[in-house]
């Protein structure tokens, strides 16, 4: 076989390139192992040129490419077919067992129960709000005389923790009042006297929340701004509901915000809760309307109903909640049974201005006060106590099923005074 056919049969099979370096070098170096080459290629029987262009097609039918491709991936054909096929279907796997994985994880979280005891939480949770009231008192009264200038102290000390002029006024002048009548002159005496005081600021609105069985199903319509916690507080409350018998239904009202129903949904799925849900942007009526006939139809115990968190200058939204409570009452006239604000403790006195706007469009049967386990704010409660006597149903101190507590206004002096020795 000539070099020339030897050629165009290694550029067929994509060698020529190589070949005709190859060639070159040779010719230039030694014109003898030329002659050699081509004695060599010229062995090359019929057969041999046969045999390797049907290797060379198998090749092409395992890469299904074409033959113009052929130059560039005869090299490596079997590894890529190999190395694209997990590429195609491993991911999908890895993803269901990582989801299935964080669900199981979610289940396990929630079930193990803390060792820490609540009060003991609950201690730790107000270390923040402690620096401003309760403990933080005992330094400002220690060794003092009570005279106009500690009492301008403790006021001063009161409204940096956010208890609010009105509420602050009160504290300061029962107490004036009452040192005076018995005749005290120690500071710490004083201290025995404000946490007292404070005790009974609370003690009004220590009411938790009873599900009147009478009523089926007990509907709660939760209200409040975007980010205080609503939402989570509702999957909270299904668990709870639920380790006491109670079987629960939730709607997804808030269709204003996006993945609010989604969230919903995911808190449903972990409780074993049904979610009546529509899309983003529906009816909110709408959707807890068919939420309360389900739950009527099923016999289901307790509904809670979702809302959009409501800016209070968003008048639309804000008439939307009344349009939520004008539709509940065409089904059952004495819903809904509770009207539950959820606060951010964070938000100081603005839980104020949130408390009253909301009270005027909704009659608000009952407080929420999260986070108090991240703000040095928590005086805002005293002030929430005193100024709406609205009962405080639960507080919560941090992010687990069990952070979340029914008010016992003892227990919350108790950790708010309590002193590291």
């Amino acid at each position: 076989m000539t070099a020339k056919k030897k050629r165009g049969l290694l550029s067929w099979l994509g060698f020529a390139d190589e070949e005709e370096q190859k060639s070159s070098v040779e010719n230039g170096a030694d014109t003898q192992e030329s002659s050699e080459l081509e004695e060599q290629s010229e062995h090359l029987t019929e057969s041999d040129v046969v045999e390797s262009a049907a290797d060379s097609e198998a090749e092409e039918a395992l890469e299904s490419s074409t033959t113009a491709e052929l130059d560039d991936n005869i090299d490596q054909p079997e590894s890529e077919v190999i190395d694209d096929q997990p590429i195609e279907t491993e991911p999908e796997d890895q993803s269901d067992t990582i989801q299935a994985q964080e669900l199981e994880s979610d289940r396990v979280q929630e079930q193990t129960k803390p060792t820490e005891s609540f009060f003991a939480r609950l201690k730790r949770s107000l270390q923040r709000t402690k620096q401003n009231i309760g403990a933080g008192f005992f330094g400002l009264f220690k060794d003092k005389k009570i005279d106009d200038e500690l009492f301008e102290e403790l006021e001063e000390q009161l409204l940096i923790a956010d208890v609010g002029m009105n509420t602050t006024v009160k504290i300061i002048d029962s107490l004036t009042e009452k040192a005076s009548r018995q005749d005290l002159k120690d500071g710490e005496a004083l201290y025995g006297l404000l946490k007292q005081e404070m005790a009974d600021l609370l003690s009004e609105v220590e009411q938790p929340l009873e599900i009147d069985t009478t009523k089926t199903p007990y509907v709660i319509l939760m209200v409040g701004v975007n980010g205080v916690g609503k939402t989570t507080t509702i999957g909270k409350l299904a668990k709870q509901f639920q380790s006491q018998g109670k079987s629960v239904i939730l709607a997804a009202g808030d269709t204003f915000r996006a993945a609010a129903v989604e969230q919903l949904q995911v808190w449903g799925q972990r409780n074993d809760v049904p979610v009546i849900a529509q899309h983003t942007g529906a009816d909110s009526a709408s959707v807890i309307y068919d939420a309360i006939e389900a739950a009527k139809a099923r016999g289901v115990d307790v509904v809670i109903a979702d809302t959009a968190g409501r800016l209070q200058n968003k008048s639309n939204l804000m008439e939307e909640l009344r349009k939520i409570v004008r539709v509940m009452k065409k089904i059952d006239d004495s819903a809904p049974h509770e009207v539950m604000l959820t606060l951010d403790a964070g938000t100081g006195q603005n839980a104020i201005s949130q408390a009253k706007l909301f009270s005027d469009v909704a009659p608000v049967t009952g407080i929420n006060l999260t986070k108090l386990d991240g703000t040095a704010k928590g005086g805002v409660i005293f002030a929430l106590a005193d100024q709406f006597k609205i009962p405080i149903r639960y507080i919560g101190v941090g992010e687990g099923i069990d952070d979340l507590r029914p008010f016992e206004a003892n227990d919350f002096i108790e950790a708010l005074f309590s002193r590291e020795e």
